[in-house]
Order: C-alpha cells, then structure tokens, then sequence
C-alpha cells in the first residue's frame, strides 16, 4: 500500500509576519501547522543568568591572563625605564669606585709623601676603604636599597674629598712656608769645623761627674774654653745667660726658639753674647764654649727639641757655621783640656 502523501500548505502571510518578528516557533506534525513556542519568565531569567555568568567567568579569565601574561603599553614602558634605571645605576657605581681609588692613591700620597716632608702628622687613619666590592652583592637587591646605598657612598666620597681638599690646603700653605721653615730648621754644627770633637751622644750613657748610668738630652762637643759657638738657625733667642730654670745644671744657657715647632739649646757657656728677644740668624755668634754648671771639662752641649722630644740631628761635618759679620769681643780664655764631657742630664 502506498504511502500516503502529505501535502503542505503554504504559510500564509500572517505567519510569514509573525516569523519575521523573530518569535520561537515549532511544526505540529498532528495539524500539520507551526504554532508559536511561549517562554515563560522563569525559563527566560534562567537563560539570561546562564548568558551573565558564562561572560562573568570569561571575563575573569580572560582579565587574569591580561594581569599575568601580557603588559600594559605603560608597563612596557615603566620596565624600559626600570631597565635603564638599573643600567645607570651600575655605571654609576662603576664610576665610584674609579673615584674612590683614586682618592685612595691622593689619600696615600698626602699621608706618606707631602706630610711626611713636611713633618706633619698624616690626617687619615686608614679607615677609608673602597665600597665597591660590596656592590655586587647590593646589586641583587631591590632598587630603594640600591638607591640608598649608592647615596651613602656618594655622601662619603663627598665628605673624604672635602677633608682631603682642606689637607691640601694646608699642605699649599706650608709649601709656601718651606723656605721659613728650612731657614729655622737646626741644619748646621754649632761649632766650625775642625774646633771640636764629639765625645758624647744622645741615649742613656754613664754620667761623668755623678757615676751612673742616666739618659743624656743632647750630645757633647768638647772644645777649647773661647771657641765661638754659632746659631744653628733662624729664630728668637728666649733664654740666655746662667741657668735660671733649673735646667739640671747646665750653667750659663742660650736658649733659641727657631718657630715650625724647633728649639736650640746651648749649654755650659762662658759667656752668652745674645740677648733675650734678639732675633739671629743662622751662623750667627751666640756665645762662646765654657765649663759653668755641672760639667767636667769646657765643652758645649747642644739639644734639638722638636714637638717637645729632644733629638741630635745628624748633620755631615762639612756642614760648618758661617761666622757673622758683626763684630764681637772674645771672651777671656784659658788653657784647658778638651777631653771632658758634660755631667749634665
């Protein structure tokens, strides 16, 4: 038996409207007919917080890949800056470290050299050192540390350059002094050569007049009672004539003071031509050899006090006493062995 055959009608033009509205519709297979499919509210707000929620999740994930993934055309930006940032902080650390150095070296040299010539305690204690073999381990940290860090070296290097500017200074204007200074730095023999001997020196040696070992201030050049004793640089007489401060008996004293931190003393003298507040020059007549005081013979005791520290300079013996040109008396002299020695201290 044939099947039979089912003829569609053709929609009508109501239909055909109500389509065009875009209303849900569902074919009948039993009138053969469409018939509009009605949602209710509940199915549609269901549909509609379905829809909410599939995009609020989307949109999470898709924010959250951004955030994590992807820069921002300001971050980009902002991690060029970093980056450049970091690189001349690293080149600018590099340059510390040069400076540092070299301030080192200038540091060095001031202490060791310039000071040193002109006898001036040196002002660095050799705390300073270079920071720059710290930088690699402060380079691993953040920024605000590195910032922080570069700051504090740099306020040092300013601190240590002022210190070292103002020791230059110092040294410029005692540079410009060196020639004061040579002229009243003790450089000659207080006696011309070939007039005295040696015969005792500086250090603990046995004394002469008490017998016992004691520490003696100067030395002891042994001479013929008159012999010329000359100044041994320029400076100001500030003590002269018997010895009035009890200067553990050296008799009759010519005491000079040369300035730059150097005095002269000449002990055991006959007779003292200068005067205090008489300013002479070096090779200038001060005196003549004498035995007054505790001494055991005529001789001359002589001291360099530097810094208040007592010294002898050691001076060559062809470095002899110009004598003045000034005209003085002699003293009255007297035959006398030369062979004794200071009992001074």
């Amino acid at each position: 038996m044939d099947n039979p055959v089912i003829k569609l009608q053709p929609l009508s033009s109501h239909f055909q409207s109500a389509l065009a509205k875009k209303h849900a519709y569902r074919f009948n297979p039993h009138t053969l007919s469409y018939e509009r499919v009605v949602v209710t509210v509940r199915e549609r707000m269901k549909k509609i917080s379905y829809t909410v929620a599939f995009g609020l999740v989307l949109g999470f994930v898709f924010t959250f890949l951004a955030f994590h993934f992807l820069d921002s055309p300001k971050e980009r930006l902002m991690k060029r800056e970093l980056a450049n940032y970091r690189r001349e902080l690293n080149h600018m650390n590099s340059k510390l470290n040069r400076a540092e150095l070299v301030l080192k070296d200038l540091e060095k040299r001031d202490d060791n050299i310039y000071r040193t010539i002109f006898e001036v305690n040196p002002i660095h204690t050799g705390s300073q050192q270079t920071e720059g073999s710290a930088w690699d381990s402060i380079r691993r940290t953040s920024s605000r540390e590195q910032l922080d860090y570069t700051n504090s070296r740099i306020a040092s290097l300013e601190s240590r350059l002022y210190e070292q500017s103002l020791s230059y200074d110092k040294v410029y204007q005692m540079a410009r002094s060196q020639k004061e200074r040579l002229l009243a730095m003790p450089a000659i023999m207080p006696i011309a050569k070939g007039q005295c001997q040696l015969v005792s020196g500086f250090g603990t040696r046995y004394h002469p007049v008490l017998r016992y070992s004691r520490p003696h201030t100067g030395v002891d050049l042994a001479a013929k009672t008159g012999t010329p004793i000359y100044a041994t640089a320029d400076g100001t007489v500030t003590e002269a004539g018997r010895n009035v401060q009890n200067r553990g008996g050296y008799g009759v004293i010519c005491v000079i003071n040369h300035g730059f931190g150097y005095q002269t003393l000449y002990a055991h003298l006959i007779e003292v031509k200068a005067r205090v507040g008489q300013k002479v020059k070096r090779g200038e007549l001060i005196g003549w050899v004498g035995s007054t005081g505790l001494s055991s013979g005529p001789h001359l005791h002589y001291e360099v006090i530097s810094l208040k520290t007592r010294f002898f300079l050691t001076i060559s013996s062809t470095t002899s006493p110009r004598p003045s040109s000034r005209k003085s008396s002699k003293p009255p002299t007297r035959k006398t062995s030369v062979s004794h020695e200071c009992g001074c201290r």
